[in-house]
């Protein structure tokens, strides 16, 4: 991978994960014109999960945050898989919607997935500030703690 955002990657110290592989019956990412909608991505660290549990109760709101920057690399990942390699085609990321397994009294939702926006700004510039949504769900896959999916304009 070569190019703007591979020397970005570079320079954050960060080498893209390999695509993780789907837990039940979809795909990674799919290309709908100029469009690529990723699916949930968890943070995998390696094929395994770093940490499981809820926010607020087992994993912390800062811990989380970082959870959520590794669901938006394996995202980015996703996308890379689509374009051979060449990320310098995203021409903005459009919307990113995060998942908390949360404690029933942890609000803090949108600091944790904050982790995964501020990740996209510095990966992508300007082309990766987005809109958003962060949810507080009962649990997720594999009781990870995060989860995330993006959709991403390119330019053909």
């Amino acid at each position: 991978m070569t190019g703007r955002v591979a020397d970005r990657l570079t320079a954050l110290g960060l080498e893209l994960p390999q695509v993780a592989a789907p837990v039940a019956a979809y795909v990674p990412a799919v290309r709908t014109g100029n469009l690529i909608h990723t699916s949930g991505q968890l943070p995998f660290v390696g094929g395994e999960l770093p940490l499981t549990g809820k926010v607020g109760a087992q994993v912390s709101a800062e811990t989380a945050q970082e959870l959520a920057a590794t669901c938006a690399l394996n995202a980015v990942a996703a996308v890379a898989a689509l374009l051979d390699g060449d990320l310098d085609r995203v021409v903005r990321i459009v919307k990113v919607v995060g998942f908390v397994a949360s404690d029933p009294s942890f609000t803090g939702q949108p600091g944790v997935i904050n982790g995964a926006s501020t990740l996209l700004g510095e990966i992508f510039g300007e082309a990766g500030v987005h809109a958003r949504s962060a949810v507080g769900v009962a649990v997720l896959p594999l009781d990870s703690p995060v989860e995330l999916e993006i959709v991403a304009e390119i330019a053909d």
